[in-house]
């Protein structure tokens, strides 16, 4: 029987006679493939979508109706503190739940809470109770359910497509989260405006049908586990499991690197008066052209499936968003800065694609959920602790040396890491070690 190559693969020159590889063709836009291959990856990536775009309606909506209700931007930071920490603290218990029980009635499970959240929030809205007790409640129980659905989603995605894949899905998922966040708050605006705090409320509510219908249609997903044994997952278990696997744990201080040393959001409001002389819609656009370069950045992630050194992906990607920021800081300009913000994003998305490919492709799925609740945490912490940092700094010095000196910190720091740990940037996708 004759042997044909299929697409995109090479065949050994012990069978073919030849070394010759087939090419394929060079991809600029992103790969669409996990979505045509696999119809439960379609529907929870359009599902997700969709969901993402109505949290963040919420999200604008809460923030909003706690100012309305205080006038007080103290009172809004506090939504972040109530979200924050119940994020840390399940993100790591839910990763380890993730490990132990089916993660489809777990993903499913915290799917139809987040719905019934926000069915309590219009109901409160239309009741006409405002109170703000009961929206800190409310964010805290979101990101209580959400701490639980992120890991076990994550662990997902490994177990419906083929290794090859993953960083396309990745890609994808990026444009999710991207979308949702550009998308989201516009609509949330527009929609309060319009019809009040009910209807961004209920629309959520109704967004994660599509949500829960992805996680319904799924097969069942218990964790594999080595012998076939079940009990429960430990944290500590996890860590340890993190603490023997220096190109995971690369993955985390990379990304801390870049999200501690080198995060300027907490100073856009201040460098938009003292650098452009602008007002808050100079605000608007400093925090929306990160954004918009990380969606530029996932719907142009066709070449990302062609890369086998990830590691050393990895390392550009978040030196190329240190030299960024830094850069950012000395323009005075500010098409020219919101140009290297783009920029900024851009190169954390492809950071993002390959450092979750990563940890997917290395790490055994009975730890896939604990992995991805440390992912979480780091995340969720990583930006809040930066903008600490930028805002001490700041007050210390100037915004410019908080800016262009995290920037430069971050590049450093990274060069310490490789140095340290040097196998990071010989990793090859073609045989994943952790």
């Amino acid at each position: 029987m004759a042997l044909r190559p299929q697409p995109g693969r090479r065949l050994s020159s012990a069978v073919t006679g030849t070394s010759t590889p087939t090419r394929r063709p060079t991809r600029i836009l992103a790969d669409l493939t996990p979505l045509r291959s696999s119809a439960h990856y379609r529907r929870l990536w359009v599902g997700g979508t969709i969901s993402w775009i109505g949290q963040a309606m919420t999200a604008l909506a809460i923030s909003l109706q706690v100012y309305a209700i205080t006038r007080s931007s103290f009172a809004v930071g506090l939504v972040g503190l109530f979200t924050l920490v119940p994020l840390v603290v399940f993100g790591l218990y839910g990763g380890a739940i993730a490990d132990t029980v089916d993660r489809r009635r777990l993903g499913l499970y915290s799917s139809a809470g987040l719905a019934a959240l926000s069915v309590v929030l219009a109901a409160a809205a239309l009741l006409e109770y405002h109170r703000v007790w009961l929206l800190y409640t409310i964010v805290a129980l979101q990101a209580v359910c959400g701490a639980l659905a992120g890991p076990a989603r994550s662990a997902m995605i490994p177990r419906l497509l083929p290794a090859e894949q993953l960083p396309a899905a990745n890609a994808l998922n990026s444009v999710t989260m991207t979308s949702g966040t550009m998308i989201g708050p516009m609509l949330g605006g527009l929609v309060v405006g319009w019809a009040g705090y009910q209807a961004a409320y209920l629309i959520d509510a109704v967004t994660f049908c599509a949500s829960l219908y992805a996680m319904w249609r799924l097969p069942a997903m218990l964790p594999d586990r080595e012998g076939g044994k079940r009990g429960r997952a430990s944290v500590l278990d996890g860590l340890r499991f993190l603490g023997t696997r220096p190109n995971i744990r690369m993955t985390f201080f990379s990304d801390l690197a870049a999200m501690v040393l080198a995060q300027p959001k907490a100073l856009f409001p201040a460098i938009a008066v003292l650098w452009y002389g602008g007002d808050a819609r100079t605000v608007g656009l400093l925090v929306a052209a990160p954004a918009v370069g990380a969606l530029l950045g996932g719907l142009f992630s066709g070449w990302q499936g062609r890369i086998r050194r990830h590691g050393l992906a990895i390392l550009l990607a978040v030196a190329a968003w240190g030299l960024a920021i830094a850069v950012f800081g000395l323009t005075r300009n500010l098409w020219l800065g919101l140009f290297f913000l783009a920029l900024a994003g851009w190169s954390d998305t492809i950071s993002m694609v390959f450092r979750s490919t990563m940890m997917q492709s290395a790490t055994p799925d009975e730890m896939r959920g604990r992995l991805q609740g440390v992912f979480i945490v780091v995340v969720a912490g990583g930006p809040r602790l930066g903008d600490f940092l930028a805002g001490t700094a700041a007050d210390l010095a100037s915004p410019a040396v908080a800016i262009t000196g995290g920037g430069l910190a971050c590049v450093l720091v990274l060069g310490l890491l490789a140095l340290r740990w040097p196998g990071f940037a010989r990793y090859d996708a073609r045989s994943p070690q952790a």
